[in-house]
């Protein structure tokens, strides 16, 4: 209820109120790190106790610089148009109404997410920018490090417009809260799922009020006969390596075979053994005598989300093949392929059903900042609503506004 309360006092705040609370929230950041660093510390300890893989701690962690990041990612929201307001598709109809379409907050917005403790003050910057209220529940693992940035932020928010209770952070880690909350769908008018396939499927069985996923991101590259190989070279490393364990990251490359000895033997040479590669039977060879780390492939490896110094590999004989496979594997996140062909690059784009398709550049760019959005809320794979970053535009909805003098409708 009080969160309710929250979004109707948000939805009347001015550009200028908001941002102000913005400022605060970043200001403070910067300013008072060593509490939740000390509750971070607490949560790292306690991963790498339990033996969690380090993909998984290198997301949980945080860092001066990190918070840093973070708290300039929240300016950068500050920068950012208000879409609250904003009228579109306007037009005077014939008998002289007015009519167009005004912006408006969704209202109480849930996410429930895993390990990565940044998405707490993503998601309420972007709330409170989009007049939104947020409730938050990051996984347990973070409860710690959520639970000092939820303190933060309702510092951070005292002596605002903006009321304190407009972001809430659940740091209990008992998953009844998390049942109890699905049920709201009187309160809560869309909930945000971010992680894995079990929590994605969890939340849309049990949710009541509309479900907006970031789920699994099996993210492939096709490298084309007609590539560019320093050109493919530089932008697989970057997609694999830059940080392998975001969902951006590429998964499997799918190389064609008429490039693939030369290009395979170029990636094993400048990942020097870093990189582990997860052969098909036309791959595994040429990786095995470049003394390339190497494993054989399953019908798993092409449906598995590495977040890990791990790719897949398969050799296909023309783009078809590699289009079918994206279409058959992949889930609908960032695909990309690299050539010089444009028709191919064109036909690509046409075929492949993704949130984001790239031409020749890195998927890692499939991020809310990077597409000038800001921070985002998640990565949605699905269409209704909202597709691909979602940023303030995506935490809108809309109301039909008509303006007349005196019409009424003939019998």
């Amino acid at each position: 209820m009080a969160a309710r309360k929250a979004s109707r006092v948000l939805a009347r705040l001015s550009t200028a109120e908001k941002n102000a609370a913005l400022g605060r929230i970043a200001a403070l950041l910067e300013q008072e790190q060593e509490a939740v660093l000390e509750a971070n510390a607490k949560d790292l300890a306690a991963a790498k106790e339990a033996g969690l893989e380090d993909a998984f701690v290198e997301r949980l962690t945080l860092t001066p610089e990190r918070l840093r990041g973070i708290a300039n990612d929240t300016r950068s929201v500050m920068q950012l148009p208000d879409p609250v307001g904003e009228v579109f598709d306007s037009r005077t109809l014939p008998n002289g109404l007015w009519i167009g379409r005004r912006r408006v907050p969704l209202g109480v917005v849930a996410c429930i997410y895993e390990s990565r403790p940044n998405v707490t003050i993503d998601i309420a910057a972007l709330a409170l920018k989009s007049g939104n209220a947020a409730i938050l529940r990051g996984g347990k693992e973070a409860r710690n490090s959520n639970a000092a940035l939820g303190e933060l932020v309702q510092r951070a928010l005292a002596g605002t417009a903006v009321p304190a209770d407009a972001v809430q952070v659940i740091s209990d880690p008992d998953r009844a809260h998390v049942d109890e909350l699905l049920e709201m769908n009187d309160l809560v008018d869309v909930v945000v799922p971010r992680g894995g396939a079990q929590l994605i499927d969890y939340v849309r069985r049990k949710a009541t009020m509309p479900v907006i996923a970031h789920g699994d991101a099996v993210v492939q590259i096709y490298v084309d006969e007609f590539a560019d190989l320093d050109l493919a070279e530089k932008v697989v490393d970057n997609a694999k390596t830059r940080r392998y364990s975001i969902c951006n990251a590429v998964d499997t490359l799918l190389v064609h075979r008429a490039i693939a000895e030369p290009f395979l033997r170029r990636m094993a040479a400048r990942w020097n053994g870093k990189v582990t590669f997860i052969a098909d039977e036309r791959a595994y060879p040429v990786l095995a005598a470049a003394g390339a780390p190497v494993e054989r492939a399953t019908e798993a490896t092409w449906r598995t989300e590495h977040l890990a110094l791990r790719v897949g590999v398969r050799v296909v004989d023309a783009m078809e093949e590699a289009t079918e496979h994206i279409e058959r594997y992949g889930s609908h996140h960032s695909d990309a392929i690299l050539t010089e062909n444009y028709s191919r690059a064109l036909e690509f784009l046409d075929v492949v059903d993704s949130a984001a398709v790239y031409v020749n550049a890195s998927t890692q760019f499939t991020d809310g900042a990077q597409f000038g959005l800001g921070a985002e809320v998640g990565i949605s794979t699905q269409k209704m609503h909202a597709r691909g970053p979602m940023g303030l535009r995506e935490l809108t909805s809309y109301k039909w506004t008509i303006i007349g003098r005196g019409q009424v409708r003939p019998l």
